[in-house]
């Protein structure tokens, strides 16, 4: 299999490293705006590269750049590794290319503009969903918001349905940690642009009498308990693509997502949408310059990917899933857990940004080997789940399981 990695950033180069692992990949072309993070990322691979990884400059929104790479390198699939800004222009590049896609973020979100926290407007996911005729004519395949999540909390919901579950009343994706990062009162560990995006638009909620609604962010707080130490967080509805993915493929009356962010971290979302900070359209500077708020404020804050020897703990990504098994109501978390001191040992990769990059090189090597096929535009939910926890256990990160 030959990959067009775009984007050299936390993600994409902890993709590097896991990928170089396995013997499944043929090349990877490791492409970003910045020519220097591509070659520097496969630099660091060494001996492991094995000359199967190359560099190259690429700039993500320019569609006809990103066709002559994938045409000029033979790639069989695109994956993108870049902020949810440049999911459209590689989505339509590779079906113009006739590449298979996969990505781990969705084609963005806008708030319905007279009723906002009631009903959604254009959902995550929608512009994709909108080409899945043209990919199905053309046998390709885009494997959509495959990361962990969305994307192994997806397999988590379709396994459940499928061998845990005779019905399913609810299915609700939680994730929390303990992450601390010393020396810092305040630097997320994943992409401050995304999660800006995720936390302050209008969460999405799923009901089967009512189907797709959105409520205030932050809303229907809950303690969950989470595994392996992390114990008891606060989580909060949070705008995310599993929402509008399970539904699609997996039977249950109810889908969300929530998400533990702490007092601290919503306070400081809060007041950056307050002054006006979370903007992404210019503002004009008075020297004329134009610069987007949440760029700046992006520009201001660490890189997550360089904070993993400062970083201490675990995250836990998961999906709660309620129901009944043989006519007796049962509740199940399944879930995957990464110590940021084991991923930073193994792989050099702070904890949050490997257990991203981990999926979508497990769902790779399960498409390279053809043991997920398919075409149009499919979510996980929509192939075989177990072939995929199987083998992220082989890659050394098994998941767990606990009855609630």
């Amino acid at each position: 299999m030959r990959v067009l990695l775009v984007g050299a950033g936390g993600v994409g180069t902890a993709v590097t490293r896991i990928a170089a692992r396995r013997p499944f990949l043929g090349h990877m072309v490791v492409a970003d705006h910045d020519l220097s993070r591509a070659e520097a990322a496969v630099a660091a691979l060494g001996d492991a590269a094995g000359g199967r990884f190359s560099a190259a400059r690429l700039d993500a929104s320019d569609r006809g750049a990103v066709i002559a790479l994938l045409e000029r390198e033979r790639c069989d699939v695109l994956l993108n590794a870049t902020d949810p800004r440049f999911v459209m222009p590689l989505f339509e590049a590779a079906l113009a290319a006739g590449s298979h896609y996969l990505d781990m973020a969705m084609s963005l979100s806008r708030p319905h503009p007279e009723r906002p926290y009631e009903e959604c407007g254009v959902k995550l996911g929608d512009a994709q969903f909108e080409r899945a005729a043209e990919w199905e004519a053309a046998g390709r395949l885009a494997l959509v918001g495959l990361g962990v999540e969305p994307g192994l909390s997806d397999v988590f919901a379709r396994y459940a349905a499928e061998e845990l579950f005779d019905t399913v009343e609810e299915i609700g994706v939680r994730d929390g940690a303990n992450l601390t990062v010393d020396g810092y009162d305040f630097a997320p560990s994943f992409s401050i642009w995304t999660t800006i995006e995720e936390c302050l638009n209008p969460p999405v909620v799923w009901e089967a009498d009512r189907g797709w609604f959105t409520t205030p962010p932050f809303s229907e707080p809950e303690v969950f308990d989470f595994p392996e130490g992390i114990g008891p967080v606060e989580c909060v509805n949070v705008e995310h693509e599993e929402v509008l993915l399970i539904p699609r493929w997996v039977d249950a009356r109810r889908v969300t997502f929530k998400y533990g962010l702490g007092e601290d971290f919503i306070r400081t979302l809060k007041e950056l949408h307050r002054v006006g900070l979370d903007r992404t359209d210019p503002v004009t500077l008075p020297d004329g310059t134009r610069v987007s708020p949440r760029d700046v404020v992006a520009a201001c804050l660490p890189d997550p990917a360089t904070l993993g020897d400062r970083m201490r703990g675990k995250t836990c990504a998961g999906t709660w899933v309620k129901g009944t098994r043989d006519g007796a109501p049962r509740e199940v978390y399944l879930y995957h857990v990464v110590d940021n001191e084991w991923s930073m040992r193994e792989y050099g990769s702070q904890a949050v940004v490997w257990q991203t990059a981990v999926n979508p090189v497990v769902a790779l090597e399960l498409l390279a080997t053809g043991v997920w096929t398919g075409s149009g535009v499919l979510g996980a939910e929509a192939l075989d789940p177990r072939p995929f926890l199987d083998l992220l256990t082989e890659y050394g990160s098994p998941w767990g399981l606990r009855e609630q």
